[in-house]
C-alpha cells in the first residue's frame, strides 16, 4: 500500500483511486485496473522517441480506460515501505536528467549482454525512484524496458520472467542495490 500526503486522488475517506467507472472497493478497481491493463499491453504500444513524453504516452496508452490522470504526473508526495518517493515538484526535471542520459547511452544499443544488464538496471532503478505517477508506475516500466531492450537488440520473452522475484530486485535497487535486478535482467537477455 502507498502512503501519500493529502491525496486528492482518492475518494474521500478512502484509500480508493477515483476512477473511470467510479468503483469505490479497492477489491473491484484492482481487478478492473489489471484486466484493462493487461488488455491494453497486449495491444501496440504507443510509437515514440524513448524518452519521457513516451513513457507517459505508454502510462496513458495503459491506463486510459480506468483514470482520467493517466499519462500526467502526479502531484502528490508519496512513498511505500517508508521510502519516498521523488517528489512531485522534481519529476519533470529528474526525469528529464534521466531520459537525457539514456539518449547519451544511445538507448543502450551495441551493449554486450553484461553491460546492457547493468545500465538498464541502473535505469530502471532510477526511473522507478521518480516514481512519475500515481498508480501504474511498475506496469509502464515494464512496457517501456520491453521496448527499450528491443530496440537495443535484446527482446525480451516475459515468460521467463518471475514477478516476485523482479519484485524483490527492484526493491532491492531502491536501497542502493542494483546488482540483483541486473541480474534478473541478464537472466532475460543472455542467449
Amino acid at each position: 500500500m502507498y502512503d501519500a500526503v493529502a491525496d486528492d486522488y482518492c475518494y474521500p475517506g478512502t484509500t480508493v483511486l477515483k476512477n473511470k467507472l467510479d468503483l469505490k472497493e479497492a477489491e473491484e478497481l484492482d481487478a478492473f485496473e489489471a484486466e484493462v491493463s493487461d488488455a491494453r499491453a497486449d495491444e501496440e504500444l504507443p510509437a515514440g522517441d524513448l524518452d519521457f513524453k513516451h513513457f507517459k504516452s505508454i502510462h496513458h496508452h495503459l491506463f486510459q480506460d480506468v483514470y482520467d490522470w493517466a499519462g500526467k504526473i502526479r502531484s502528490v508526495r508519496m512513498s511505500k515501505g517508508g521510502n519516498m518517493f521523488c517528489f512531485p515538484e522534481r519529476i519533470e526535471s529528474e526525469a528529464s536528467k534521466l531520459f537525457t542520459q539514456l539518449k547519451k547511452d544511445k538507448f543502450l544499443a551495441g551493449l554486450e549482454p553484461e553491460l546492457f544488464a547493468q545500465k538498464a538496471a541502473h535505469f530502471l532503478s532510477e526511473l522507478n525512484v521518480i516514481h512519475a505517477f500515481r498508480e501504474g508506475n511498475g506496469r509502464t516500466q515494464l512496457s517501456f524496458f520491453l521496448l527499450l531492450a528491443e530496440n537495443a537488440g535484446y527482446p525480451i520473452d516475459l515468460e521467463n520472467l518471475d514477478p516476485d522475484v523482479l519484485l524483490d530486485a527492484m526493491i532491492a535497487s531502491f536501497d542502493g542495490d542494483e546488482e540483483p535486478l541486473a541480474a534478473v535482467i541478464l537472466d532475460l537477455v543472455a542467449p
